[in-house]
């Protein structure tokens, strides 16, 4: 057993799938300073789906702890950060196996909102999922459980934020959500709320959290994001910052793959080049005259002219800056092996599309760095597809 959660019945809640470190550095931080500005009321109650025992220990924590540190360490505006937060967002956690029935009972009667972070396999169905299962192993399976109850509770509509690294995040769980809804043969009332009444919010995250502090607690960069896809009716659960409400995601979605993510396999590439090599981090990398000379010439040469022919609308030589910041952060040892796995999959996925943009936007730019990697990879024939 764990300590439970003490639940204020009239206050609005957040309701929170997911446990990690990433979400207390990067949503429950948000909504903490938000709180504590006065500019939101509804804390966050955490669901742990799985049984591990790193999330078990994080819900007795959750339940015991007022409050939890996040450091914040790295370089912001050239100046060396290193700082320790105490997060107030949390006000207990409850253990889907164990606590389903107050699950239930809170999700109808006090969420506004749902945020969740998964893992990989978050988003996977389960076929022995049903409606009168005790407790749906899948998180989508649990997520219709919940608004089908509340469906019949009373009807009010909740907004969902998923915050999992899939493209559309929200429309993707809104599809699946339906999709078992019509299995599982709910009706066409039912359909019709999840679908129209329900609101269902795309977003992308971004920030580095590197570890976890235990039991409670996270080390994350000063760099975030949360940017949240704006549609009619929508109310953020806080305010923040680092919170960007836009009109369309796909521009900072492509700046990030087109930048950072870019950036990432193309040192990546370089290093696997080199014979011998003393750099194991994306900090050493960024110190060594070759390959940080490589990057720079290929960020402003190959890089800059596409994304500004793209008019994403967005400062694209202000968000190369910040990332370069990111990189030279000295309290990060980021691996490039760990960059390096599954190396072809994300030349195709992080650097082939930006050449493909070069083609038919700048006829004329050669491009050559960036096409040598993908000759090096196997891809040289598809940028012209």
């Amino acid at each position: 057993m764990h300590p439970s959660p003490n639940i204020n019945k009239q206050q609005p809640l957040i309701l929170q799938f997911g446990t990690s470190r990433f979400l207390q550095a990067h949503v429950d931080y948000f909504v903490g300073h938000s709180l504590e500005n006065a500019d939101s009321k509804a804390p966050i109650l955490v669901v742990q789906s799985s049984d591990s025992p790193v999330g078990h220990a994080r819900v007795t924590a959750m339940n015991s702890c007022t409050s939890y540190p996040v450091r914040i360490q790295g370089i912001q505006d050239g100046v060396v950060i290193n700082r320790q937060e105490h997060i107030s967002a949390i006000c207990g956690a409850l253990q889907a196996n164990l606590d389903w029935q107050l699950i239930v009972t809170v999700f109808c009667d006090q969420v506004t909102h749902v945020v969740s972070n998964t893992a990989d396999q978050g988003y996977l169905l389960i076929d022995r999922d049903s409606l009168s299962s005790p407790v749906p192993k899948s998180f989508p399976a649990k997520l219709l459980v919940l608004l089908e109850a509340r469906f019949k509770r009373n009807a009010n509509p909740v907004t969902i934020m998923p915050c999992e690294l899939v493209a559309n995040n929200g429309d993707v769980l809104k599809a699946l959500v339906l999709s078992l809804a019509q299995r599982w043969q709910l009706g066409e009332e039912f359909l019709h709320w999840l679908a129209n009444d329900c609101l269902w919010v795309n977003s992308l995250v971004d920030r580095i959290v590197s570890e976890s502090i235990e039991p409670l607690g996270a080390v994350a960069e000063p760099y975030a994001l949360w940017a949240i896809e704006n549609q009619p009716r929508l109310v953020l659960p806080c305010h923040h910052p680092a919170i960007r409400l836009v009109d369309d995601l796909l521009p900072l979605e492509t700046l990030k793959l087109s930048v950072l993510n870019l950036s990432h396999t193309f040192l990546v590439d370089l290093w696997q080049q080199q014979s011998n090599s003393k750099v194991q981090t994306v900090v050493e990398a960024m110190q060594d005259p070759y390959l940080r000379g490589q990057l720079d010439q290929v960020l402003r040469d190959e890089v800059l002219p596409v994304l500004e022919a793209m008019q994403l609308g967005e400062d694209v030589e202000a968000y190369i800056a910040s990332v370069m910041e990111r990189f030279l952060n000295p309290f990060l040892q980021h691996q490039l092996v760990d960059i390096a796995q599954n190396h072809g999959v994300k030349v195709e996925r992080r650097i082939l599309p930006l050449l493909q943009q070069g083609a038919k936007l700048l006829p004329l730019l050669a491009m050559p760095q960036l096409r040598a990697v993908l000759s090096r990879n196997g891809l040289s024939d598809k940028v012209d597809q």
